[in-house]
């Protein structure tokens, strides 16, 4: 059937009219060129503060992790486990860990996956699956290969000697829909939880907070030298969990970093694709994505973003990397933040996870 149009109309390409006008209302009264007349420690407690108010009610705490280990192989170099465990009062969920053979505590990295509007799969993207159908296995590896040039990021970095740690975020793998896979209903589920007071952005946050809390208690874990990384909307969970969680030490962020005026623009042709995937009600009134991810500061970080990414127009990218670095030279933490513009498209190729690995190296 042809689309019914009107003559008048108020949206286009997904965006009001008048999306111009918005932005230039934004004016991020809590971004720390804001406010530098305030100690940083004191302006990191009210900006995180006000993002957490703006996450809406978060999921209770599970109180217990309950581990359990479900299976396990031995591989070259390292050994990967399947163990159960309770993210919060609501959800027990399965995790990927991999422990690299030798004596530890190791190192350990929380890897965070990507959307790619792909969600039959989750932390199978980041490490490879065992004790799953075919269709799971094969499903991976095709998309290792689509997106991470073959190589399974965990598999790789517990080669070289780190614990890596992966799960679901809702809605994604085995925390999906009893019918089946449909992008189409993310939305509309993230709308209803809206409608319970919650918010699925937001639940996935906490989870990757709670994950990174139990990543901690594990014994062959050193918890005074966890990272985390992650692709794509992975990057976005990166930075934002570096931001929010002190355990964090170190971050990598392969593929998400722009600012709001360039995600959301009619010169650049750009809206947002991800949706509620990255939608926390009101931030926005407050604090951009670049003001957020400074957080952070002055902890190591690592940002790498594509020349050839079509999701984050090369402008939008300089912009927040300048606000960035502008917040880590504050701090005379210059060299611990590394952002690079790769002549690549929206991937995390070999290379990159090798840039990743280095900066581990370095800073974990």
């Amino acid at each position: 059937n042809p689309v019914q149009k009107r003559e008048n109309y108020e949206f286009t390409f997904e965006l009001p009219r008048y999306v111009e006008e918005l932005k230039q209302e934004l004016d991020y009264p809590l971004a720390w060129q804001n406010n530098r007349e305030m100690p940083f420690e004191e302006w990191k407690r009210i900006a995180r503060e006000q993002v957490f108010a703006c996450m809406m009610t978060p999921p209770k705490a599970a109180g217990d992790f309950r581990p359990e280990i479900i299976a396990q192989e031995q591989r070259e170099g390292y050994k990967a486990l399947k163990i159960l465990f309770n993210v919060n009062a609501y959800s027990r969920v399965m995790a990927y860990v991999l422990i690299p053979d030798g004596k530890g505590p190791f190192p350990a990295v929380n890897l965070l996956h990507d959307h790619g509007a792909h969600l039959f799969i989750g932390k199978e993207k980041m490490i490879r699956p065992f004790a799953v159908s075919e269709e799971v296995s094969k499903d991976a590896q095709a998309w290792a290969d689509r997106l991470y040039e073959g190589q399974f990021t965990g598999d790789y970095l517990a080669r070289q000697g780190y614990v890596c740690f992966s799960i679901d975020a809702p809605l994604w793998g085995e925390r999906g829909r009893e019918e089946g896979v449909d992008r189409g209903k993310y939305d509309i589920i993230a709308g209803n939880m809206m409608m319970l007071g919650r918010n699925l952005c937001a639940f996935m946050h906490y989870d990757d907070l709670a994950s990174t809390e139990f990543l901690s208690t594990l014994p062959f874990v050193d918890s005074g030298r966890i990272g985390c990384m992650g692709c794509s909307m992975g990057a976005y969970r990166a930075w934002m969990l570096s931001a929010l969680s002190d355990r964090i030490k170190a971050g990598a962020s392969v593929c998400w970093m722009v600012t709001t005026d360039v995600q959301l623009s009619t010169m650049d042709g750009k809206r947002e694709n991800g949706g509620f995937a990255n939608c926390i009600p009101g931030l926005r009134n407050f604090l951009d994505y670049p003001h957020i991810a400074s957080l952070a500061a002055p902890k190591p970080m690592l940002f790498i973003n594509g020349i050839q990414d079509h999701l984050f127009p090369v402008r939008g990218v300089k912009q927040a990397f300048s606000q960035m670095r502008d917040v880590w030279a504050s701090l005379q933490a210059s060299d611990r933040l590394v952002t690079e513009l790769w002549d690549i498209p929206h991937c995390c190729n070999k290379a990159a996870q090798e840039k990743v690995l280095e900066f581990f190296r370095e800073n974990l």
